[in-house]
């Protein structure tokens, strides 16, 4: 199959020059915003890591400083191109932003010593490299506190490149997080992370290449960076809204919105700048409600309810908003105004779900009847470059709903492949679906045609005209995507098609995020690779005593599944065939970070009791996750 991209067909390209006419693509606001307190860029704007690897690269999406072509979708050019703002900005007084250096912006509070830094990028070498380019112009200030907004990585996987766990210890600097932040930020990318990163790639267009057929953006931002993730444990916590904390003479008071845009998150208050910091629950988009990688349904319910708070708390007595995404807002009213709009559309999608599945509604359908309204629709902070009002729909009716729409026929359908097989069967065979689909791409029904290619696709998977037909049909539902997560969707699969799997490019999990792993975690992971039928008749008892934690956990299999606990004072439990002895850094080591067991064992790090052989051979009952598994193919 050619590799070559398709151009954007007559359709696509009408389509995009209708939109082009919206007045609003000329309203200057929201640039000028994005201009607002310009210092200095960072030249250039690339960032390597120790071993010369570029981790970043803002330079790279300079084509979107031109006119806008056919194969992007004009509102998402013009999101792009405020994306690419980078370096230093003043927001107000005392507080600063290094902007286009990740997926995120790190903010830099200025204390009586020195600087508190907020949300520190993604990766070491991007936070290292903003947080010189802050002390280059404002002075060489020590990092005198460490914040946390939420549990999602590009909030806190910089944290090595600002400050060292060592230089935390040794100062006493206060890392601080809303309650719950380390079990997230850890179980998300653990647990489900390998297919998360799997699908991510699609998400991020990790491997587009940047230009107008290509990579413009994913909406939040322009992309993540690929650097070293890293975590600093915290060291305080924000348990309860209304919680005041002074960090070098910084007065901050602090607002938990859990359940909103992740599962552990805050927003907070500077009263001393009448500065408000809305973490990621308010930004110039639409956001995700369930994630195309992947996650937790988000309630919208409760996120437009934290929204009220936030304006009947601070926003009324701040005078500039701003989030750890996009660009700030600046005056009472007008952040007052853009707060509510936020806080109405996801009240809004909420409540006219709800409304519509009453009525006996499925989400599919519904996420085709909702239209915004038109104050909420005409504001670009509520566009769905990110998210989408389609799939957010989707993902309210599945929180309260789940994936079962109610009719019995789709209650137990045949899975992708045998559903495929049959489906082309009744069709007519391969060569019949594939010239109809043909007549449908020339009508333009792209999404039909995406639909009927699947089952041919998945019915043979060497049928090259298929999946050259389905790849320049992916290709023309991207380019005329206002979503931009949508369009990196649709072209990494016309990618794969065309160029077959890359896989996942960026590692699910790094060094120091395993190292925050409780001793729970790390037996709640490994459960999670124990093959269930091959473990079905296997029964062992092991006891791993922690000398660091003082602590001894139980281990069981039975039954295919791994029990563990604390084991209970009192006793009345039968006698484990072995019991281990280490701390909770050799647990991680030996069972999730490929630390060879026997060097374990000659070291002392791992002491063994008992018949530790029968135990080890209980490993080839775990599998490993695939990190390269299929997403448009079988």
């Amino acid at each position: 199959m050619s590799s070559a991209i398709s151009d954007p067909s007559p359709f696509i390209v009408d389509q995009n020059t209708r939109a082009s006419l919206d007045p609003g693509l000329a309203d200057p606001s929201d640039q000028q915003d994005a201009d607002r307190g310009f210092i200095a860029a960072l030249e250039p704007g690339i960032v390597h890591d120790a071993d010369g690897k570029v981790v970043w690269d803002n330079d790279s999406y300079g084509f979107l400083a031109g006119s806008c072509p056919s194969s992007v979708h004009p509102s998402l050019w013009r999101q792009s191109g405020l994306n690419i703002r980078q370096g230093l900005y003043e927001v107000t007084p005392g507080i600063y932003q290094v902007r286009g250096l990740d997926l995120s912006q790190m903010t830099i509070v200025e204390g009586d010593t020195g600087v508190i830094v907020i949300d520190p990028l993604v990766s070491a070498e991007t936070a290292a490299a903003g947080l010189a380019l802050y002390r280059q112009h404002r002075g060489d200030k020590p990092v005198t506190g460490l914040i946390f907004t939420h549990s999602h990585v590009d909030h806190f996987g910089g944290a090595l490149g600002v400050i060292g766990v060592d230089e935390v210890a040794e100062r006493k600097v206060p890392v601080i997080a809303p309650s719950g932040f380390l079990e997230h930020a850890v179980a998300e990318n653990v647990y489900a992370g390998t297919a998360m990163a799997r699908r991510a790639a699609y998400m991020y267009g990790a491997v587009l290449p940047r230009g107008p057929k290509g990579q413009v953006g994913s909406g939040l931002g322009q992309t993540a960076s690929i650097g070293t993730v890293t975590l600093i444990d915290p060291n305080l916590d924000v348990t309860h809204t209304g919680q005041e904390e002074t960090v070098d003479g910084v007065r901050i008071i602090f607002q938990i919105t859990p359940g909103t845009e992740a599962p552990s998150e805050m927003n907070f208050y500077f009263p001393d700048h009448r500065a408000l910091c809305m973490a990621e629950n308010a930004t110039h988009t639409l956001h995700n409600l369930l994630t195309l990688r992947g996650a937790l349904v988000r309630d919208p319910h409760v996120w437009s309810q934290y929204l009220t708070e936030s304006i009947n708390m601070f926003g009324r007595d701040s005078d500039v908003v701003f989030a750890s995404h996009h660009w700030p807002t600046w005056g009472t009213d007008r952040l007052v105004e853009y707060m509510s709009i936020q806080r109405d559309l996801y009240a809004y999608l909420h409540d006219q779900t709800l409304r519509r599945l009453n009525q006996g509604y499925v989400g599919s359908e519904i996420a085709e009847m909702i239209e915004l309204p038109p104050a909420v629709a005409g504001n670009y902070s509520t566009h769905g470059y990110y998210g989408s009002v389609s799939h957010n729909v989707k993902a309210i009716y599945q929180r309260y709903m789940g994936w079962y729409d109610g009719n019995p026929a789709h209650l137990w359908e045949h899975p992708p492949v045998e559903q495929a097989v049959r489906m082309v069967d009744f069709m007519g065979g391969p060569e019949a679906v594939v010239a109809k689909a043909e007549a449908a791409y020339d009508q333009n029904d792209y999404r039909w045609v995406a639909q009927v290619l699947n089952y041919v696709i998945f019915a043979d998977p060497s049928n090259e005209a298929a999946k050259a037909l389905q790849a320049s049909t992916f290709e023309q539902l991207g380019f005329g995507s206002e979503n931009a997560t949508w369009r990196n969707v649709y072209l990494m699969a016309a990618y794969e098609l065309r160029n077959g799997n890359v896989g996942t490019p960026t590692a699910t999990s790094s060094p120091t995020m395993l190292a925050a792993l409780s001793v729970e975690q790390v037996f709640d992971a490994l459960s999670l690779r124990l093959d269930g039928v091959k473990a079905w008749n296997e029964k062992a008892i092991s006891d791993w005593h922690f000398t660091d934690l003082e602590r001894t956990h139980r281990l069981e299999l039975r039954n295919g599944v791994l029990i563990h606990y604390d084991l209970p004072e009192g006793g009345g439990l039968p006698d484990p065939e072995v019991t281990f002895t280490l701390t909770r850094a050799t647990l991680i080591g030996v069972l999730l970070a490929g630390q060879d067991i026997q060097e374990a064992l000659k070291s002392g790090a791992l002491q063994v009791e008992g018949d530790a052989q029968s135990f080890l051979k209980l490993t080839a009952l775990f599998d490993e996750p695939d990190p390269n598994f299929a997403i448009v193919t079988p």
